[in-house]
Parts: structure tokens; sequence; C-alpha cells
């Protein structure tokens, strides 16, 4: 989500500059700066910028410069007079000669932006020039997008073909539990009296404990419906955390099951890619 775009419009006299830019976040997050002319816009143009950009923590600003320096500050002559005959008054008393313009100029007031006299047409121009700059961030995500995407895919396939190498270990895993439990059996057969059918129902419990064919398919299954969703149109953002939180409980109990030392490092490669691709999520809509 991370994005910039700017756009400028002249209009009468005056020019708009707009910068947007946009950090992650959960949610959309919006502080715009804008001249005190604009304050009657701020609602619309927040609204603009969250249905443009959807999510993000986005700074905006807004800056209308006139193009005749004589507009660029308006003096309040009264005001000015009045600071300055106090300030001149204070000075004589406590340093004859003292200059005290700049402080005269410098209080709150006496300065002032032309924001009254803003043309009303402005604010069109203002959208305008609003929207230019969002559709240049938005540019700027969707080609950080397409770099990203690339990066996810990279993660998908690595889990994939860990996934692939659980199952001739999980094979082997069978056949040497099967055979312990023989053994052990064998061990016990004429030195104590076997239940033969309660022993047989333990058996299948203790094996279906064991058994990770189910997170095998689901998480191949979570595999493939990520990799749907985000070559999809839209923000899918916060449904491929979803699925990620899917594929993570998969992997855990494929792990917690396994029993397989093997195995147990194939999982923990799982989840370092899996980690990667969460981290990379808060960069997506």
């Amino acid at each position: 989500m991370t994005g910039f775009g700017a756009a400028s419009l002249s209009f009468d006299g005056y020019s708009v500059n707009v910068e947007v830019k946009t950090l992650n976040s959960k949610f959309i997050d919006i502080m715009l700066k804008i001249p005190a002319a604009l304050g009657s816009t701020e609602l619309a143009l927040k609204k603009q910028i969250s249905q443009a950009l959807v999510r993000g923590k986005v700074t905006a600003a807004i800056e209308v410069v006139a193009h005749d320096p004589a507009q660029t500050t308006l003096l309040d002559e009264q005001l000015f007079r009045g600071y300055y005959s106090k300030f001149k008054q204070l000075a004589d008393e406590l340093e004859p000669g003292n200059p005290v313009l700049s402080l005269a100029l410098q209080a709150p007031g006496v300065l002032r932006p032309p924001d009254e006299a803003l043309p009303a047409a402005m604010q069109e121009r203002v959208t305008e020039a609003m929207n230019q700059a969002l559709q240049a961030c938005n540019s700027f995500r969707e080609q950080e997008g397409r770099e990203l995407q690339s990066k996810l895919s990279d993660y998908l396939a690595r889990i994939g073909e860990l996934l692939e190498q659980v199952d001739p270990l999980d094979k082997e895993r069978i056949k040497r539990l099967e055979e312990r439990l023989r053994n052990n059996i064998g061990e016990l057969e004429g030195k104590v009296e076997i239940d033969y059918n309660r022993l047989e129902q333990e058996l299948i419990y203790y094996i279906e404990k064991l058994d990770i064919n189910e997170e095998k398919v689901r998480l191949a299954n979570h595999l493939s419906y990520f990799v749907e969703v985000m070559n999809s149109d839209g923000a899918a953002g916060k449904k491929l955390g979803f699925i990620a939180q899917e594929m993570g409980r998969e992997i855990n109990t494929l792990g917690s099951k396994a029993n397989d030392s093997r195995l147990q490092r194939l999982v923990v490669e799982m989840k370092e890619e899996l980690e990667k691709i969460k981290e990379q999520l808060l960069n997506v809509l």
C-alpha cells in the first residue's frame, strides 16, 4: 500500500498543488492538510481519498499559490498599526531605537493568506487535481503490487514443494510405526492376556491421531485458493490474510501430529515461508 502521487493545475492566476503519500495500515487513516478557505470541502475530499485508496495511512496536502506575488499575502493595516504603536512604545521605554517592525509583522492576524480571495471555482480544480494525484498514487501502488505478487508466488511455490516432500516421508513414517507396534505386540504375546478387539480399537484411534492426510489436502487447497484470490480483481488483502491464517493452522497441526524429525524440519521451513507471506500481506489492499 506504499505509494506516492502528485498533481498541479493552474486556474485564474492560481496554482493548485496536491501531494498524496500512503503507508501500510489495516484501515484507512487520512491526514489532510488544506488551506482554511477549503475547510468546507474537507469531508468531501476525505471521502474522495478513501474511495480511491481503500486502505492505508494517507497523508495528503493541498497548496494554493497565487501567481501574482501581491496576492499571496494580505495586510491588515489597522491591526498592524496598533501592534506597531504598542511595541514601539514598549521598545522606547526599555531600549530606545530598538526596531519593532518585525515584531509587529509577526503579531497574530496581521499577515493572513488570501483565503477569502480564492475564487469559488477553485474547489472544482482542487477536486480535479486531487483525482489526478490519487490516480498517480494508485499507479505507483499497482507497480509495487506486481512486484509483490511475484514474491508471494515464489513463497507459495516453495510451500508447495515442501508439501510434496511430505508424502514419501509420511509413508515411511507409517511403515515404521506399524513395525514398532507389531514388535511391541509380539513381545506382549504369551506374557499377558490380550483383548484383540479392544486392541484393534485402540490402534485405530492411535493411528487416526497421527494421520496427516486431511491436513495435507486442506493445505494444498489453501495454496490453490490463495493463488486464485491473488489473481482476482479488486482488493483482496483481508481475504488473503484469512487464507494465510488457515494455512498456518494446517501447518501447525501437521507438525504436531507428524511425530517425525524429518517432517518437523519441513514444517519449520513451511512456517518460515508463511511468515514471509504474512509480512508481505501488510502491503496488500
